[in-house]
């Protein structure tokens, strides 16, 4: 199965493509990344290097893969960072082409815009983008819980919140949501899904590590669960189990960066596993 991946790049580190695309590889997929920047490192840093690429050259760079005849044998477009509104329409253009040659071909859009860390850090209009766009476009939603409060217009504060703001998103397009970075208990850190089979949630230690990418890793590694025909509960945990197992070996490396490489085992057979619990 084949993936559509258009997100930011980094020479350095783990972010956007750079988190997803080698993930998705190790899980057996063919991907096809379209970078939207092509960064030496992530922005915390708060000093980087490279360019952000234009629509036209990204909408340019899609075209040739279509070109190929490859859209026939996509099963998913994934979608992250964008960077500017015009990369969204591109996107969305992408999208449409990719279900025109292939109808049962999922779309699943991260709505980067931002985490209770930072605020928002995108440009002006993106928010727009994925709330009046993007949003009726998508097949599967990944918000962390700060663009789930922003998205769906209210507040995120436990785990009911998530699922009341979560449920509100399903009705306006997406058949999954998956919200991540979500209240637990005490040194605990939740993760809801929900779908048409249902809405669980799985709760991890929080571990210490400041983990740039996880977001990024962790919505690749739920469209690859959904791609393989798992039920959402199912999804939910294996994708959990794999993050963790990724950031419990970061933490224990001492490095800034995600141990995706180091730690790659852990995506085909985590160590750890948890339980996706049913919620109403």
């Amino acid at each position: 199965m084949a993936i559509l991946s258009i997100q930011s790049a980094v020479a350095y580190g783990h972010v956007g493509n750079s988190a997803a695309v080698f993930p998705l590889q190790r899980l057996g997929f063919e991907v096809w990344p379209v970078d939207t920047v092509q960064f030496s490192n992530h922005t915390g840093y708060g000093a980087w290097r490279g360019k952000a690429w234009d629509a036209a050259t990204v909408a340019a760079v899609i075209a040739g893969i279509g070109e190929r005849g490859g859209f026939a044998r996509c099963e998913g477009v994934l979608s992250g960072y964008l960077g500017e509104r015009a990369l969204g329409e591109a996107v969305l253009d992408a999208v449409a082409a990719v279900k025109a040659a292939n109808p049962e071909a999922l779309y699943c859009c991260d709505p980067v815009i931002g985490d209770d860390r930072a605020g928002s850090f995108v440009g002006p209009g993106i928010f727009e983008f994925f709330r009046d766009r993007a949003l009726a476009a998508a097949d599967i939603l990944t918000p962390n819980r700060f663009e789930l409060a922003l998205l769906a217009g209210r507040g995120v504060e436990t785990v009911a919140d998530a699922l009341a703001a979560a449920s509100s998103l399903r009705t306006r397009g997406p058949r999954r949501v998956l919200a991540t970075s979500l209240p637990a208990a005490a040194g605990e850190i939740a993760m809801l899904a929900l779908g048409d089979d249902g809405a669980f949630a799985v709760a991890t230690p929080r571990l210490r590590v400041r983990a740039d990418g996880a977001g990024d890793l962790t919505t690749a590694l739920f469209l690859a669960q959904i791609l393989r025909r798992r039920g959402t509960a199912q999804a939910l945990a294996a994708t959990a189990a794999s993050v963790y197992a990724v950031i419990e070996a970061t933490e224990q490396s001492g490095e800034a960066e995600l141990a995706i490489i180091a730690a790659q085992d852990s995506l085909l057979a985590p160590p750890r596993r948890f339980t996706a619990q049913p919620i109403a």
